[in-house]
């Protein structure tokens, strides 16, 4: 199995970004709760769903300094009553 793509998660909408960030980290405390009780059978799940979830918060922060650097910017230009 292929690591998963960021570009897959940048096409997601900032509702179903936040819910499969919610998600993935549900898969990750049963990986963790498998590995607990040693019922594990794929051990290289780890791997992937960590992948995932990192994936997931570069593309939500990624998201959140774009929308800060536009209301910086737009705060910082005069408005045409102020020149």
């Amino acid at each position: 199995m292929a690591l998963p793509k960021i570009d897959e998660v940048r096409n997601l909408s900032d509702e179903e970004l936040a819910a499969e960030v919610l998600a993935v980290k549900r898969e990750l405390f049963q990986l963790r709760l498998e590995e607990a009780t040693r019922r594990l059978e794929k051990p290289h799940m780890f791997k992937h769903t960590k992948h995932r979830l990192s994936q997931l918060l570069t593309v939500e922060r990624e998201r959140q300094l774009l929308s800060t650097e536009t209301t910086t910017v737009s705060s910082e230009t005069p408005s045409p009553a102020e020149a």
